[in-house]
């Protein structure tokens, strides 16, 4: 079994910074990609960034635009979300996750198998 918290939401001004993390527990924690996801209520669950095993893989969703970087710590066994340059359209509950290792598509919730709680990032105007 895995688990996976994150942390670091809140709220945060136009134009300002967040740094979420997400820590893993468990069962071999650093061979596996992971993702973030986000999700407005009454929308779908989508992409932001993905990150490989080892850290030498990363890709964004195409709104990110270089305002966010996802990094991990492999002796904290935690994968991190730094943002930077919020807008208001960033406010959403925003997931970590572990991609499956049968799974491909890093972009699709349906390809990861463990997911953290949830941490709300509110981005004011």
């Amino acid at each position: 079994q895995v688990q996976l918290v994150e942390s670091g939401g809140g709220l945060v001004r136009t134009g300002g910074s967040l740094r979420l993390s997400c820590v893993l527990s468990g069962r071999a924690t650093n061979n596996y990609h992971m993702g973030w996801f986000r999700q407005v209520p009454g929308q779908e669950r989508e992409f932001v960034a993905y990150i490989n095993w080892n850290g030498e893989g990363t890709y964004y969703a195409d709104f990110v635009e270089g305002r966010f970087t996802i990094s991990r710590d492999s002796a904290r066994n935690t994968v991190y979300l730094q943002m930077n340059s919020l807008k208001p359209e960033d406010t959403a509950v925003y997931y970590c996750a572990r991609r499956a290792p049968s799974r491909f598509d890093y972009q699709s919730e349906k390809s990861y198998d463990y997911w953290g709680q949830g941490t709300q990032v509110t981005v004011s105007s």
